[in-house]
């Protein structure tokens, strides 16, 4: 890797008051800056899952189709994540600490909106709405994190904690979807974020420091951009959801997918030609932030749907209720914040490469174990060994791929780049949620056709589809494993101990 200290581009000029802040003291309330980061991250990451549990529920008080129920998951990681990048552009363009206070607001009405729904299309609105909204405080909420912490081991110890609650909010948001759902109603898993957006919109303001956006002569918004990646990525996640209807091989899927596809190809020519590009293609192309975005990919496509197994799994096989199954992902948990906690320790020494590469690993063979289970599995013998393996896995892998996907970044293109940390995971989860959930389907199918005279024939094959499932996302996730191993480069230093670069410039000229 080139030495950044040396190859990075001055920053602009309505950005210098800001750097300078940063070059010459640290932010005496920056601690406190992380605690609202960390609570505006924990609503984005666990309202992908907090449904989960409650879906049930929901479904039986709204009327919902089984064909429409996965809809209320989709909707929102599906606009979250293909409006993260214009997101991140407009927190460069309009300043970070604004476009965060207001994807607060948003975020907090469209939940209380969701919670108050009468019918399915408001739900699934409300929940769209929570996903876009979120799309533009998540690359806010990151840009403002790399800023804030200049010094190497309080910034190794800031992505510990971001990166804990990255990997953890899932899993966090089961148990609490479970324990709303059960004491409560439905509706909690989504109004309790209202009063929570409130405490951290109160924050923001009193202790994120403000900022400037980028120069009037930069600004411009790529709406064509916008259009195709959002239109290309709904296309695919409609023709996943076809499949399970009508078949792989069926026109109306392989016409969605073919439309979705050639969407994000005309995206790419988009950028390329683009005055001010939704995606700098500098910003993928770099081998290790390139790396880390697909890495992070691959392992959204796996978690998100096997958190839907596993929540089938234990209501449906093991006849768990809401209450019971979330405290039974509350090992998941622990295992993210462990995970999180050795890796930010071990980072500055052993380097983002070998600690990713590390994590996945754990994580496959996590997911290979659930394929073992069967009907007569129990939860502490079979479920809950392998759930620790998957979860520290993953908290030993999310703080460097996050410290990874944003080093070496110019300050033009930081929100951006923040941006497309969350995008790969939210839009990876949209398009897994579909493409495992057929999956499992088929294999289902394919082998109750065979076996119609088995005992519990029904429960057997709907397990037998479950662990199909693993086993994709298991393979999903040893491929990032690969991707780690082979695209991650760069010294120990490079990896941990030096700034985003938004802040190079400056520490070398401090250095100086």
């Amino acid at each position: 890797m080139p030495d950044t200290l040396t190859n990075v581009s001055a920053p602009s000029s309505s950005r210098g008051s800001e750097l300078e802040a940063a070059a010459g003291t640290a932010d005496p309330r920056r601690w406190w800056a992380l605690v609202v980061i960390a609570l505006s991250q924990l609503m984005i990451v666990l309202d992908a899952s907090v449904v989960v549990v409650a879906l049930p529920s929901a479904q039986h008080a709204l009327h919902i189709s089984a064909a429409n129920r996965q809809w209320v998951l989709t909707a929102y990681t599906l606009a979250f994540g293909s409006l993260l990048l214009l997101g991140g552009r407009i927190a460069d363009y309009a300043g970070r600490r604004r476009t965060f206070v207001i994807g607060l607001i948003g975020f907090g009405a469209a939940s209380a909106m969701g919670g108050l729904a009468q019918d399915p299309a408001m739900l699934f609105g409300a929940r769209a709405l929570q996903g876009a909204f979120a799309a533009l405080m998540a690359p806010s909420a990151l840009s403002i994190l790399t800023i804030t912490f200049t010094e190497a081991r309080e910034r190794a110890r800031a992505f510990g904690v971001y990166g804990g609650i990255a990997g953890g909010g899932a899993a966090i948001g089961l148990v609490l979807g479970g324990t709303l759902t059960q004491l409560a109603s439905w509706r909690w898993t989504l109004l309790i974020n209202a009063p929570i957006a409130v405490v951290a919109i109160l924050g923001a303001i009193r202790v994120v420091r403000r900022d400037g956006g980028a120069s009037h002569a930069t600004r411009g918004y790529d709406l064509r951009g916008a259009v195709s990646a959002t239109a290309g990525l709904f296309l695919l996640v409609l023709g996943f959801s076809a499949a399970n209807t009508h078949g792989w091989t069926a026109a109306l899927t392989l016409a969605l997918i073919a439309g979705g596809v050639a969407l994000l190809v005309a995206f790419v020519a988009i950028e390329l030609r683009a005055a001010n590009p939704l995606l700098p293609l500098r910003v993928v192309l770099d081998a290790n932030r390139g790396g880390a975005y697909l890495a992070s990919l691959l392992v959204g496509i796996a978690l998100l749907g096997t958190f839907l197994f596993l929540t089938y799994f234990l209501q449906g096989t093991l006849h768990y209720s809401a209450l019971k199954t979330g405290f039974a992902f509350l090992p998941f948990s622990a295992g993210i914040i462990l995970g999180a906690s050795l890796s930010s320790r071990f980072l500055p020494r052993v380097g983002s490469r070998r600690l990713m590469t590390i994590g996945l690993l754990m994580a496959c063979v996590g997911l290979a174990w659930f394929t073992r289970l069967n009907v007569d599995s129990s939860y502490l013998a079979n479920l809950l060994p392998a759930e620790l393996v998957v979860s520290t896995g993953m908290g030993i892998t999310f703080v460097p791929m996050s410290s990874t996907a944003l080093f070496g970044v110019d300050p033009e293109t930081a929100g951006v780049a923040s941006a497309l940390v969350n995008a790969s995971q939210q839009v990876g989860g949209a398009l897994g949620t579909s493409l495992l959930n057929t999956v499992a389907a088929s294999a289902t199918a394919g082998y109750l056709a065979t076996r119609l005279r088995q005992p519990d024939a029904a429960a057997v094959a709907t397990v037998h589809g479950f662990t199909v499932g693993f086993a994709v996302s298991a393979a999903l996730v040893a491929a990032a494993a690969l991707v780690a191993a082979w695209f991650i480069r760069g010294s120990h230093r490079d990896d941990s101990g030096s700034p985003p670069g938004d802040l190079v410039p400056v520490l070398a000229a401090v250095e100086r």
